[in-house]
C-alpha cells in the first residue's frame, strides 16, 4: 500500500472560500456545537439520574444522545478549526481515522433509531406483552447488536478505502474525509467499489429508512381504535421519531444512493446529519415529551419542587 501512495496529507476545500462566510459559519456551528452537548448532557443526566432509565424508550434515548455526541464531535471540531485556518490540511492516518469514526457512529445511530422504533411499534401494538419483551437483557443485547453493525459497517468502509492508492492531486471538496470524495482522487478505477459503497452505505440505509417508515405505519394502523388520549399519546411519541428519522435519513439517502459521482450540494446536506440532527434531536425529544421535562426539572431544579411551585 504504501509503495502505491504518494499522497501523505489532503487538503480540504471546506464549504466556502469567502472569508466573511467562513466567519459567520464558524459562530453558527460553535453555537451548534455548544447545543447539541448542553441538550444531549442534559437528556443524559436526567435519565440517568432519574426512574426513566428503568424505560427502554429513555434507555435507548440515552444512548442515542451519546452517540450524537460521538458522531459530531468527529466532524464538527476540525470543520470549526479550518474555518479560522489559512490553510486546511488533514494527514492521510488522521483521513482515515475521521472516515472510520464518523461511518461508525453514524451506523450505530442509524441501528439505534431502529431499535427505538422497534421498542415503540412493541409499546403500541402489544402492550401486554411490552415488559416482558423489551426486558433489560434484551435491550443490552439490541445496543450491543447496534455497536456491532456500526462497527462491521465501519470496518467494511474503511477496507474499500485504505487500500486506494492516492497519487495526487489531494485536494478533497468537502469539508470531512467521505467515502466518495476520496474515490474520486483515487488512481484507480473505482467504479466496482462505488457498487459496493452503494450496497454498504446506501441500501442499508435504504432498508432501514423504509423498515422504520413500515413500523410507523403499523402503529397508526394499530392505534386508530384507541381512544382520543391514548391515540394523542402515541402520535406525539412517534412523531418524534419520524422527525429524527426524516431528518437523518433523508440527506444521508440523497448522498450515498447515488452511483461515484459528487456534488456541491453534499456539503450542505451533510450538515443536516453530521450537526443539525444532533442539535436538535434534544429540542425533538424534550419540547413533546412530557415525562422528560418532568424528569429534567426533577434533576436541575429539586428546590422548585420541594417548594410546590
Amino acid at each position: 500500500m504504501g509503495n502505491r501512495n504518494n499522497v501523505t496529507f489532503f487538503i480540504l476545500l471546506g464549504l466556502s472560500q469567502n472569508k466573511n462566510i467562513e466567519v459567520f459559519c464558524f459562530v453558527l456551528f460553535l453555537f451548534c456545537y455548544l447545543a447539541i452537548w448542553v441538550g444531549n448532557v442534559l437528556i443524559m443526566i436526567s435519565i440517568t439520574c432519574t426512574q426513566l432509565i428503568e424505560q427502554p424508550m429513555y434507555f435507548f434515548l440515552n444512548y442515542l444522545s451519546l452517540s450524537d455526541l460521538c458522531y459530531t464531535s468527529t466532524v464538527t471540531p476540525k470543520l470549526m478549526t479550518d474555518l479560522l485556518a489559512e490553510r486546511r490540511v488533514i494527514s492521510y492516518h488522521h483521513c482515515m481515522t475521521q472516515l472510520f469514526s464518523t461511518h461508525l457512529f453514524g451506523g450505530v445511530e442509524i441501528l439505534l433509531l431502529t431499535g427505538m422504533a422497534y421498542d415503540r411499534y412493541v409499546a403500541i401494538c402489544k402492550p401486554l406483552h411490552y415488559m416482558v419483551i423489551m426486558n433489560r437483557q434484551r435491550c443490552h443485547v439490541i445496543i450491543l447488536a447496534c455497536c456491532a453493525g456500526g462497527f462491521v459497517h465501519s470496518a467494511s468502509q474503511f477496507l474499500l478505502t485504505i487500500f486506494l492508492p492516492f497519487c495526487g492531486p489531494n485536494e478533497i471538496d468537502h469539508y470531512f474525509c467521505d467515502v466518495y470524495p476520496l474515490l474520486k482522487l483515487a488512481c484507480a478505477n473505482t467504479h466496482w467499489i462505488g457498487l459496493l459503497v452503494i450496497a454498504n452505505s446506501g441500501l442499508i440505509a435504504l432498508v432501514t429508512f423504509v423498515v422504520l417508515m413500515l413500523s410507523y405505519f403499523f402503529i397508526l394502523y394499530t392505534i386508530r381504535t384507541y381512544s382520543v388520549e391514548s391515540r394523542h399519546k402515541a402520535l406525539s411519541t412517534c412523531s418524534s421519531h419520524i422527525t429524527v428519522v426524516v431528518l437523518f435519513f433523508a440527506p444521508a439517502l440523497f448522498i450515498y444512493i447515488r452511483p461515484n459521482v459528487t456534488f456541491p450540494e453534499d456539503k450542505v446536506f451533510a450538515l443536516f446529519y453530521t450537526i443539525l440532527a444532533p442539535m436538535f434531536n434534544p429540542l425533538i425529544y424534550t419540547l413533546r415529551n412530557t415525562e422528560m421535562k418532568n424528569a429534567m426539572r426533577k434533576v436541575w431544579c429539586p428546590q422548585r419542587l420541594l417548594s410546590g411551585k
